[in-house]
């Protein structure tokens, strides 16, 4: 469609705009569980007996806050993009399968899915032209 056609030149803005939008919302998300202590990072954590991870669920639960809350402000920089989508993704499958252990199914599953969905696409585009990590 001519009307959108010179959109196309703004795939770097596109990147941008995504980058800005996923880290501001995964870092509204994780800094409340980061700073939640103790309590909040075990029954985090107990989330990976769905896909068959059952020990050290205070550590699984304190990462997992730590890769939503610093890995959206690298996700903003652009820095380490590729590691973060990558960390992000597997966050967001082990999210997605406790969804569907508490029987929730694919209703209850559909925003982890979603996102991991767009991490595992933004593996492989990266960051764009405004991140630290542009090449």
């Amino acid at each position: 469609m001519a009307l959108f056609g010179g959109l196309g030149n703004y795939k770097n803005f596109g990147l941008l705009v995504i980058r800005v939008g996923l880290g501001i919302m995964f870092i509204y998300h994780g800094y409340p569980e980061l700073g939640g202590g103790p309590k909040m990072w075990a029954e985090l954590g107990s989330s990976t007996k769905y896909v068959g991870i059952h020990f050290w669920p205070l550590v699984w639960g304190l990462l997992s806050a730590a890769v939503e809350t610093f890995g959206g402000f690298l996700l903003i920089i652009g820095l380490a993009f590729r590691p973060v989508c990558l960390l992000m993704l597997i966050n967001l499958l082990v999210a997605a399968a406790m969804h569907f252990g508490k029987g929730d199914g694919l209703e209850g599953a559909a925003h982890a899915i979603e996102d991991a969905i767009v991490f595992a696409g933004l593996l492989f585009v990266g960051p764009g032209r405004n991140s630290v990590d542009k090449k």
